[in-house]
């Protein structure tokens, strides 16, 4: 049985763990998108790929948390923002709300990594002996 990672000593593990949880969703969400794809328009109704998206998204920070792995909120926000408003395509009820909120959140982050926080907020930083970690 896996352990949880965020006991001492296992973060290593945790971090391996983390790494096939978000390799599977990637795999998930390229066969999703390539099935839809190839099926003809009239099978798939519109939305279906946002809402595969958002419940990739979801399903991932589910398992994250079930394995005792830290979620990530931005993922859990944008999975129900994508869910919400694929569903609400599918079933024939867009609102305003959700397109307005994701141009907004998107908006605000660009400004935020434009303007910049002092936080690192890239996975690949310099170290002082000028390669990359």
């Amino acid at each position: 049985m896996i352990q949880e990672s965020h006991k001492a000593g296992e973060a290593p593990q945790g971090r391996r763990l983390g790494k096939r949880l978000e390799e599977l969703a990637l795999a998930f969400f390229l066969v999703m998108t390539g099935a839809l794809l190839l099926a003809p328009d009239a099978w798939i109704p519109e939305g279906t790929w946002l809402a595969g998206t958002g419940a990739i998204l979801l399903g991932l920070n589910a398992a994250r948390h079930f394995h005792g792995l830290r979620v990530h909120g931005f993922g859990i926000v944008a999975g129900i923002a994508a869910l919400a408003a694929g569903s609400g395509r599918i079933l024939g009820r867009d609102h305003l709300f959700i397109p307005i909120l994701l141009i907004v959140w998107g908006a605000a982050m660009v400004i935020k990594s434009l303007v910049g926080t002092g936080k690192s907020g890239g996975a690949v930083s310099a170290s002082p002996e000028g390669q990359c970690r």
